[in-house]
């Protein structure tokens, strides 16, 4: 009994001198489908676990099941004994360090070409992530044709702070043809020879590259260390298609949680810079602020969305664990500085047609991981950033929003008119992909109506890696003035049932994939493009993939291409590029980008 008094007294000294008790901080529950890897841990028993989630989730499209894989820092597996796994539909791969080198694996985490039907192609290998770690990598014996770390994927399967030592990046899987990628993006990372191979465009920021190998499309380096010169359109000369920034103006990397020295949770908030080159981190420690994750309510699947919107009002900050949210009632971040992070892509849906989740006018939110999923009732928004006409923000505190994504149908029927509206001044928007579902359930010009992806009406907004595509209208609409994107990937619709039934105007075909309207006088644009695929067997047309008023100051947009997609099924096709410039991609010149270098 005096033992026991005297270590509580120790306890209490200790702690009032403020110097941390020796023992463990208790770890946080995060619940099943979070887990925590330690590098005492045999590779062979890591290995198990984290295929068995794999050969579950590669399958997974549009599923239900969430992952999170995390690794505390320390390496793991070695020459003898690699560490190599895959990642499939909804893992995130996560080191839980402060850094990118914290974490070790001698091994690989890849993504290859998903085969069905005969056909092994990776434009469907979305939603899967990895961050924060370093892959030194290390092929297992027998490889053969798989020797390097693969990241074989398309839209929404972002990474971020990765150091790629040892051997190569290849962003497609040439082992199993026709090896076919669609839309990648990378951040905040280091790599030497990176293979890009089939990869039809990407984009790569703030990042440090050996050697880039080649462009299909549209491959956008900004603020890249190491990344080829400008060369726009293809040319023998110089390779490409490439469109290079020098810096990336306005930036700030995803918040992630990490383990402190005393082995606590907390989640790190990067600064924002501002002409940036090359990693955060590669110089010392990346700057921001921690937070530690006793100031954040964990939500878990099945939590009440008032609890969840009490916390928030408290002022608390958000992790979502993986799973999926029916949302009943409007989520709503009042508060400045509030972080709100998904751990494994959890998906939020809205019921009864209620706006998911919305954001004050307030400074300095981060959101970052999430899936926004429409319900079976239409909602007006998924997502609203600020509230219209307000313009409030404050510059050296933006609003900013990391791999956020919004599906229309997918998973199920659903409906929305607008997926996201950004009313807020000075917000980034880095790696969004607004999706208007053109397979898997639920799926029909009537059955999974959405008019707009995007719309932008706040001021300063800058956009690193937007993806909109097959929305019914113009799948992005931009109000705001001095608004920057640094590239725009789209597709139209596939499946407007007449040309009677897409006319945006009398004698306008269809919509513009991206319309400035007549209230921007100043926008910048950065390797653009819009692909069509009318697959209904009827000449379907749009007049032009971009629209803007032509009072915008010359070379305002940079780049700009649209292509005509599978001359086997495909009809129809764009009629001019911007403006009635640039001139058609059809069935007459199928594949080949028709492009525009500046644009007025």
């Amino acid at each position: 009994m005096a033992s026991s008094i005297g270590s509580l007294l120790s306890g209490a000294l200790l702690a009032a001198a403020g110097i941390a008790s020796a023992h463990p901080p208790t770890p946080p529950e995060f619940g099943p489908n979070v887990l925590v890897f330690d590098p005492t841990m045999p590779v062979a028993e890591i290995k198990a676990k984290v295929d068995t989630i794999a050969s579950q989730q590669l399958s997974n499209e549009f599923g239900p099941q969430r992952y999170a894989l995390l690794f505390k820092p320390g390496t793991y597996g070695s020459a003898a004994a690699p560490l190599n796994f895959q990642v499939g539909y909804y893992t995130a791969v996560a080191g839980l360090g402060r850094s990118p080198t914290d974490v070790v694996i001698n091994g690989s985490v890849n993504v290859y070409n998903r085969c069905r039907n005969g056909s092994c192609i990776a434009l469907d290998n979305f939603w899967r992530s990895l961050s924060n770690l370093t892959i030194n990598v290390t092929d297992p014996v027998g490889a053969g044709c798989y020797a390097g770390n693969f990241w074989a994927v398309s839209q929404a399967a972002p990474m971020r702070r990765v150091n790629i030592t040892g051997g190569n990046l290849t962003l497609m899987d040439y082992c199993t043809g026709p090896s076919f990628a669609s839309g990648g993006f990378i951040a905040d990372s280091q790599a030497g020879l990176v293979i890009n191979g089939s990869q039809q465009q990407f984009l790569v920021r703030d990042s440090s590259i050996g050697t880039w190998t080649n462009g299909v499309w549209n491959q956008v380096f900004s603020g890249v260390v190491g990344a080829p010169g400008p060369c726009f359109p293809a040319q023998s000369s110089c390779g490409g298609p490439y469109t290079t920034l020098a810096t990336s103006p306005l930036s700030r990397e995803a918040p992630y949680l990490y383990l402190d020295e005393r082995g606590a949770y907390r989640v790190f908030v990067p600064a924002v810079r501002r002409n940036a080159s090359g990693t955060s981190w590669g110089g010392g420690p990346t700057q921001g602020r921690s937070i530690p994750l006793h100031d954040f309510f964990v939500a878990r699947p099945g939590d009440d969305a008032h609890e969840i919107d009490r916390a928030l009002a408290r002022g608390k900050h958000l992790l979502f664990t993986p799973g999926i949210y029916a949302v009943d009632r409007t989520i709503r971040v009042r508060r400045a500085d509030t972080v709100v992070l998904g751990l494994g892509l959890p998906s939020l849906v809205p019921q009864d047609g209620v706006i998911a989740m919305t954001v004050a006018d307030v400074p300095n939110v981060g959101l970052a991981g999430l899936v926004f999923d429409a319900g079976p009732v239409n909602s007006p928004l998924l997502l609203q950033v600020g509230t219209r006409h307000a313009h409030k923000s404050d510059r050296d505190e933006p609003t900013t929003l990391h791999d956020v994504f919004f599906r229309i149908g997918g998973p199920a029927a659903g409906s929305a008119t607008v997926s996201l509206e950004v009313n807020s001044d000075n917000v980034i928007l880095d790696d969004i992909w607004a999706w208007r579902a053109d397979h898997g359930n639920g799926v029909g010009w009537t059955v999974n109506p959405a008019d707009t992806g995007v719309i932008v009406n706040g001021d300063d907004v800058t956009a690193y890696g937007l993806f909109v595509e097959h929305y019914q209208k113009y799948n992005a609409i931009w109000n705001g003035n001095d608004g920057r994107v640094v590239f725009f990937q789209n597709e139209m619709p596939y499946d407007p049932p007449s040309q009677a039934a897409w006319m945006a105007a009398p004698g306008v075909y269809g919509w513009a994939a991206l319309k400035l309207t007549d209230r921007v006088r100043r926008f910048q644009g950065y390797g653009m493009g819009s692909y069509s695929f009318f697959n209904q067997g009827l000449d379907i047309y749009a007049s032009n993939a971009f629209e803007v008023p032509a009072t915008l100051a010359p070379g305002s947009l940079n780049n700009l291409l649209t292509i005509f997609l599978d001359p086997g099924t495909g009809r129809g096709g764009i009629l001019n590029v911007i403006n009635g410039t640039g001139g058609p991609s059809t069935i007459a010149n199928p594949d080949v980008p028709v492009t525009v270098l500046s644009y007025p």
